[in-house]
């Protein structure tokens, strides 16, 4: 015979279920399996010991004389009384301890089937609820699984499996069953009725969690992270700020020789992190923003929040970057939109006039870059392709005829 305190056992000391819950669970399965057999469960007693998960069931019923029974579910007669408990007496209460094998096999199969079916779906419900809690929290797992689309991982804290989609890794990233991986649990919800968590290691707040763990100031509240923009990979912008005036914050964040800092750059798979000071000052702030370019001079237009700002020659490519990386972190850093031009004193000797290009570009095509400072050919080669079309919006294969125009001409005078 199947026995349903067996199963509880099975579960009682499930990591994800309270065991007053699991109690409860299972009083309210019995009571079923009573209002099925008997109708009502009225007169019947479930007691579930908490600490052993032993289970009992009495029925108690009223004792009267023999032949004056008229409900049987709330009565019983003296000498049906005495076979149970020879000390009761008429109006007394008698109580029959019942065996779960009274109850036939059917209705404990069915019984053992609803109490699984009820404990599993506490567990997702509880999982589902501990997780959503920790929304921001960072974990550390085993890959258990390298599918299609996504990685498995086992939270090593809990043993529940976690899903990191192709989309949250970073781009270098590489991963293997039995590899493990750090992540911010970014995403919880419930999908064909299982907990579906998520994590990420793209997530702008993942960093913000390292940066705690590294830098005790941050922790301590001392130093405020205002923002974080990422490249995930490539490049990353940190503005901090400092409560106390005597800490430096970009010093703090980055530590002596670098040793704070180092270590979540190899975690994120040698991501370029710049720290900067955060101010008020708009235009000192779209400076620093910048960094490493050096920067001559900023115009400022607020109402249209954008930025134009004159740097040297040698400065130009700093301040955009690596294909555009460091002037689109830039921009969503301050929220402003900076386009970068050429001090109008530093065109070199051999730089030539857009003008004298003439006969192979569309004067529409010239006007357009000399609307966005380019008035030489050096100065257009200095931009990349991709912030020529973001600035002028010429059609790309414009762009690139234009560029091979201009990069000829140089070759042909070398």
């Amino acid at each position: 015979m199947v026995n349903l305190v067996d199963v509880f056992s099975e579960f009682k000391t499930g990591k994800n279920i309270d065991r007053p819950t699991m109690v409860r669970v299972l009083e309210d399965v019995f009571r079923t399996l009573i209002k099925k057999k008997y109708g009502t469960d009225d007169n019947f007693d479930v007691i579930v010991n908490t600490n052993t998960g032993d289970l009992e069931i009495w029925r108690v019923r009223e004792v009267v004389p023999d032949g004056e029974v008229t409900n049987e579910l709330a009565q019983v007669s003296i000498s049906e009384a005495h076979a149970i408990d020879e000390s009761v007496d008429v109006a007394d209460e008698c109580y029959e301890q019942l065996s779960i094998e009274d109850f036939g096999r059917r209705a404990i199969m069915a019984a053992r089937q609803t109490l699984v079916s009820r404990i599993m779906e506490l567990e997702k419900d509880e999982i589902f609820r501990k997780y959503s809690e920790r929304i921001g929290e960072v974990v550390i797992g085993e890959v258990s699984q390298v599918v299609k689309r996504e990685i498995l991982v086992l939270d090593d804290a809990t043993n529940n499996e976690l899903v990191l989609p192709y989309t949250e890794l970073i781009r270098n990233d590489r991963y293997h069953k039995g590899d493990v991986v750090k992540g911010i649990i970014s995403k919880v919800e419930m999908r064909n009725n299982a907990p579906y968590v998520m994590i990420s290691r793209t997530d702008p707040a993942f960093l913000a969690k390292l940066l705690e763990a590294e830098v005790p100031e941050i922790e301590d509240g001392v130093i405020e992270i205002k923002n974080i923009v990422r490249l995930p990979g490539e490049r990353a912008k940190v503005s901090v700020e400092s409560h106390d005036e005597r800490i430096d914050p970009v010093g703090a964040c980055v530590g002596m020789k670098g040793s704070r800092i180092h270590g979540i750059v190899r975690e994120l798979r040698n991501e370029n992190i710049d720290i900067i000071n955060y101010t008020t000052n708009l235009s000192l702030y779209i400076q620093r923003s910048l960094t490493p370019a050096k920067i001559t001079s900023i115009d400022i237009d607020q109402e249209r929040k954008r930025a134009n700002v004159y740097l040297d020659a040698d400065q130009v490519s700093l301040a955009i970057g690596k294909a555009g990386s460091n002037i689109k972190l830039a921009t969503r850093l301050t929220g402003y939109e900076i386009d970068v031009y050429r001090n109008q004193a530093e065109y070199e000797v051999d730089d030539v006039d857009l003008e004298e290009f003439g006969d192979a570009i569309e004067p529409w095509v010239i006007e357009a870059l000399k609307n966005i400072g380019c008035d030489t050919a050096r100065q257009v080669l200095e931009l990349s392709i991709e912030e020529l079309v973001r600035r002028t919006d010429l059609e790309e294969e414009t762009i690139k005829d234009v560029h091979r125009i201009l990069a000829e001409e140089f070759e042909e005078g070398k």
